[in-house]
């Protein structure tokens, strides 16, 4: 790779004001590790402490939902602990506020379930999200829950967002037995 290639991609990454941009595989650790680029690119910059709080808490819910969620593993499917799993993150400033996007490949089979949760926070106010949230919040306390979050992830993305939580699903190019998963949020 020339050093004209890696200069042209730094120069479209300013252009586009990318922030950041991740894609391959997430883990806790890997988390781990953008969280404290991410934190340091955003006290570098001049935007509210809130807004910062809200770019950073979307961004670790959208991570967590790649770790647990994603089709492509290079952990065993009986493995909940250490997951590794494959997807994309970026976070860019757009004329709307910072807008987050990220991308994972699914199972056809979990797309209804998906779209079961996400739709209904399209419609509903910020108080409707906070009420949801604190529902939720309980649900998480009760040991019968399956799920690996009760739902807190959405929520959240959709509590600290300016706009309406945007979602799709597409053929993956590369597995056409995967969808890919797509959620943007505008903080």
């Amino acid at each position: 790779m020339s050093l004209d290639v890696l200069s042209d991609f730094k120069a479209s990454a300013q252009e586009a004001n990318v922030l950041f941009y991740y894609s391959g595989y997430f883990s806790q650790n890997v988390i781990a590790a953008m969280a404290e680029t991410i934190r340091s690119r955003l006290a570098g910059s001049d935007i509210s402490n809130t807004q910062r709080k809200k770019i950073f808490s979307s961004f670790v819910e959208m991570s967590q939902n790649i770790v647990h969620y994603s089709a492509d593993s290079l952990t065993p499917s009986e493995i909940t602990d250490g997951e590794i799993r494959r997807g994309s993150l970026c976070i860019h400033l757009s004329e709307d506020g910072y807008t987050l996007l990220s991308t994972n490949p699914i199972k056809h089979s979990d797309i209804e379930r998906l779209r079961e949760r996400l739709l209904p926070l399209r419609d509903m106010t910020l108080t409707d999200i906070k009420q949801a949230y604190r529902a939720a919040l309980r649900q998480e306390q009760n040991p019968d829950t399956n799920s690996k979050g009760a739902g807190l992830g959405f929520l959240t993305i959709a509590r600290d967002a300016s706009a309406p939580l945007d979602f799709y699903f597409t053929p993956a190019p590369d597995d056409p037995t995967s969808i890919l998963f797509c959620v943007k949020a505008i903080i």
